[in-house]
């Protein structure tokens, strides 16, 4: 992983893939690709995606409700939105909370 930022890209994740299969980039590349594409498929259609032992991705939906612009102060109100939530499995608390 990337000690810079911490965040796992694409890239790096399609080597990790095909150090451990063997298989080329460009083929893990479709593979990493295809999963994540699916994935975002099902969160945009608002199906949950249960991954067992890692979590479920479920799509929320957000009421209205108040906020203030911190720059300026003024009151406004935030429009009911989507959004996406991860709950992880009790197995994955478990190895994180080690």
């Amino acid at each position: 992983m990337n000690d810079k930022n911490n965040n796992l890209t694409r890239k790096e994740l399609t080597e990790t893939l095909a150090n451990r299969l063997g298989y080329s980039q460009s083929n893990c590349a479709l593979i990493v690709d295809t999963f994540l594409n699916s994935l975002k498929e099902s969160m945009i259609s608002g199906e949950s995606i249960k991954l067992v032992h890692f979590g479920t991705f479920t799509v929320r939906n957000k009421a209205p409700r108040r906020g203030r612009n911190p720059r300026t102060g003024e009151t406004i109100t935030i429009k009911k939105r989507q959004a996406v939530s991860f709950r992880p499995s009790k197995q994955l608390r478990e190895q994180v909370n080690i």
